[in-house]
């Protein structure tokens, strides 16, 4: 099954993708513009071929902002779509990509997309 992860954030989203049990990252979105952005990420969709994609939550606005995206997110495209507990993954990504010795510059500008990798790595843990 081909998986889309997003890791919603108000400026950037990052994204990670899976066809297999291993988990890349695939890009950060930069945006201002919450339509232009679920444009981008359709097309994301169209392009690989995805089945379902799932959206990161985590506590509080923050959790509320992710799930109000995600049926956005919904009412563009009817794909199956999950909402899955983020914690602290950005605080695990970040530890990976040290351990991996990744630069911090690299690091930042990916952070999001390796958040997302981890997540949908302890969704495809989890459920398959």
């Amino acid at each position: 099954m081909k998986i889309l992860a997003i890791d919603y954030g108000q400026r950037k989203i990052g994204i990670a993708y899976a066809e297999t049990i291993i988990v890349e990252p695939y890009c950060v979105l930069k945006y201002q513009s919450e339509n232009e952005v679920i444009e981008k990420i359709l097309e994301i969709i169209k392009s690989l071929d995805i089945e379902k994609v799932i959206v990161g939550v985590s506590e509080g606005k923050s959790a509320e902002n992710s799930r109000n995206f995600g049926k956005k997110l919904l009412v563009k495209k009817d794909i199956d779509l999950e909402f899955v507990d983020e914690t602290l993954s950005t605080k695990k990504a970040q530890e990976y990509s040290i351990e991996a010795g990744i630069k911090r510059s690299k690091r930042k500008l990916f952070e999001d997309a390796y958040a997302a990798t981890v997540m949908l790595q302890w969704y495809i843990e989890k459920n398959v």
